[in-house]
C-alpha cells in the first residue's frame, strides 16, 4: 500500500488490481461451492460479535487478512441466500452481470440525484425503466415520454411510501389528512400498512379489506367500506391492489377496483413486488388487466429478474404530484439544467436526497440476458412450481391450501397444524432446503417460493424426495 505524509494508506492501481481479482475468484468460488453449504449457519446469537476484535484497528490491515476473515468469519454466519435449495419468503436474484454492473456503479461513486450530478446515471435510468415498460406490457402512461415515467427505489416499501405521498398531495395534503382514508386488503403486504402510519394517516382510517375464498380482495366489501367513509364525510385517497401477495400469490381484480374508485378521487397503487417479473413472458401480462387505470405501480427486479437487491422499479402514471410533494430546492442544488424543466431530477422522486446509480446493473442484466433470456428463466421456475404443485396434489399426506399461483407452492400436511409445522421444521433441519410459513384461514401453510437464479427442477425434484422421507 501506497504511504503518504499524513500516514494514510491507500492502495496502489496494482495492488487494487489484485485485490479486485482476489474477491471476484473468492465469489466466484463461494458460488459454485453454494450447494454444499448447509442454507442456514448452525451459530447462536452473538457467535460472530464474539469472533471480532472490540476496536477498530490502529494501524491498517492488508487486504488479504480482510478477504481470509470474510472466509473465516463472515461466511460462517450468512443465510444463504442464492442456494438453489432456498425457498423462503421471495426469491433475492443476484447474477453475475447484475454484480459486475454493481461494481461498476460502487466504483463510479456518483450520487445521482440530479441530473447535473450525473447525466449518464440520470439518463440510462429513464431510458432502461422505459424498455421494461415495453418488455412488461406496461401501460404507455408509465413511459418518461407523457406525464408519468419511472424510477428504481430500493424497495417496494419506499415505492409504495412515495406513493402515499403522491396521493396524500393529490387530495389536498395536510390541510384534509384527518379526513384521509386508506384501503388495502387484509393480504397486502405489512410494510403498505407501515407506509400509511409514516405518511400520518390515522390507524383508524386505514381499512383492511376482507378477502374472497382464493384471498383476492372482496370488491364488495371494498365498495361498502369506501361508500360508508364517504356518507360520512371523509376522504377515500389511497386504494392499494397486489398482484401476487406475499402468503398466497393471490391477484386482486385491478380493473374491478378501478370500477369502484373512479368515482372518487383515490389514488389507486399496484403492488406487483415479486409477480410483476413474470410480465416479461406474454403469457403472464394478463395479470396487469386494469393497470391502465391506476395511478402507480411496482415490482422488484431484485426478487425474480436476475437484478441484485436493492432494484424496485416504481413508475406513475403522471409525477407531478409526486414531485410537487417532495421537491425542495436549496440554493445550493439549484442549477440551469433543472431551472429550464428539461430534465428528471429522481431527487424529486423519492424520499432521500441521495442515489446510486442502480440502473447500471439491471441495464447489464437486460443487455446480457436479454428478453428471451428472461423469458426462459421465468418460465423455467414456473414449469417447475407446477411439477411440484401436481405431486403434491396426487401425496395423500399433503394437500395445497390454495392453488399455484406463478412460482409459488402453498400446502400443508392432511394432519393438521401440528404436523405441517412440524414437517417444515425437518425439511429446514436437513441443511438442503429453506422453506417459511404462513397461515391461511387458519392453517399453518409450507410456503415453497421457487425463483432462486440458480434454482431447477431438478432442485424441486430434490425437495420432494425430502418432503416424502418427512411426513
Amino acid at each position: 500500500m501506497k504511504k503518504d505524509k499524513d500516514n494514510l494508506h491507500h492502495m496502489t492501481p496494482e495492488e487494487f488490481r489484485s485485490a479486485g481479482y482476489a474477491t471476484i475468484d473468492w465469489l466466484v468460488d463461494y458460488m459454485s461451492d453454494i450447494e454444499k453449504q448447509p442454507i442456514t449457519p448452525s451459530i447462536s446469537p452473538g457467535d460472530i460479535r464474539a469472533s471480532l476484535p472490540n476496536h477498530a484497528p490502529e494501524k491498517g490491515e492488508e487486504f488479504d487478512i480482510l478477504l481470509k476473515d470474510v472466509e473465516r468469519i463472515i461466511s460462517k454466519g450468512l443465510t444463504h441466500w442464492q442456494h438453489p435449495g432456498f425457498y423462503g419468503y421471495f426469491p433475492a436474484n443476484s447474477s453475475p452481470p447484475a454484480i459486475l454492473g454493481d461494481l461498476i456503479s460502487t466504483g463510479l461513486g456518483v450520487q445521482g440525484m440530479l441530473w447535473a450530478t450525473s447525466p449518464s446515471c440520470t439518463e440510462l435510468e429513464t431510458h432502461v425503466l422505459d424498455w421494461l415498460v415495453e418488455l412488461c406490457g406496461l401501460p404507455k402512461q408509465f413511459h418518461s415520454s407523457g406525464n408519468g415515467g419511472g424510477v428504481i427505489q430500493d424497495s417496494a416499501s419506499s415505492s409504495t411510501l412515495c406513493a402515499v405521498i403522491a396521493a396524500r398531495e393529490r387530495a389536498g395534503g395536510s390541510k384534509f389528512l384527518t379526513q384521509m382514508c386508506a384501503y388495502i386488503s387484509d393480504q397486502a403486504h405489512s410494510s403498505v400498512e407501515k407506509d400509511l402510519l409514516i405518511a400520518g394517516i390515522s390507524s383508524d382510517h386505514i381499512r383492511l379489506i376482507e378477502t374472497e375464498r382464493d384471498f383476492s380482495i372482496c370488491l364488495e366489501k371494498l365498495n361498502l367500506a369506501i361508500g360508508h367513509d364517504l356518507n360520512n364525510g371523509l376522504i377515500p385517497f389511497f386504494v392499494v391492489g397486489t398482484v401476487g401477495t406475499t402468503s398466497s400469490g393471490a391477484v386482486d381484480d385491478i380493473s374491478g377496483i378501478c370500477d369502484i374508485t373512479k368515482h372518487t378521487k383515490a389514488w389507486v397503487h399496484v403492488d406487483a413486488a415479486w409477480a410483476g417479473s413474470a410480465t416479461v413472458c406474454p403469457e403472464f401480462q394478463h395479470l396487469l388487466n386494469g393497470v391502465e387505470n391506476v395511478d402507480s405501480y411496482v415490482f422488484n427486479p431484485h426478487k425474480w429478474l436476475l437484478t441484485n437487491f436493492d432494484c424496485s422499479a416504481f413508475f406513475v402514471a403522471d409525477s407531478r404530484p409526486l414531485t410537487k410533494a417532495l421537491s425542495i430546492v436549496p440554493e445550493y442544488l439549484k442549477n440551469s439544467q433543472s431551472q429550464k424543466g428539461k430534465v428528471i431530477d429522481y431527487r424529486d422522486w423519492q424520499v432521500p436526497l441521495g442515489r446510486r446509480f442502480r440502473s447500471l446493473k439491471l441495464w447489464f442484466v437486460l443487455r446480457s440476458y436479454g428478453a428471451e433470456g428472461l423469458r426462459s428463466y421465468i418460465r423455467g421456475h414456473v414449469a417447475a412450481a407446477e411439477w411440484l404443485a401436481g405431486e403434491i396434489a396426487i401425496n395423500h399426506k399433503l394437500r395445497l391450501v390454495v392453488a399455484r399461483s406463478l412460482s409459488l407452492v402453498c400446502f400443508c400436511h392432511v394432519d393438521g397444524d401440528h404436523a405441517s409445522e412440524v414437517l417444515l421444521k425437518k425439511l429446514n433441519a436437513t441443511g438442503q432446503v429453506l422453506l417459511t410459513h404462513t397461515v391461511l384461514s387458519g392453517n399453518y401453510t409450507i410456503r415453497v417460493a421457487v425463483g432462486g437464479t440458480y434454482t431447477s427442477k431438478r432442485d424441486l425434484e430434490i425437495l420432494m424426495k425430502l418432503i416424502e422421507k418427512n411426513i
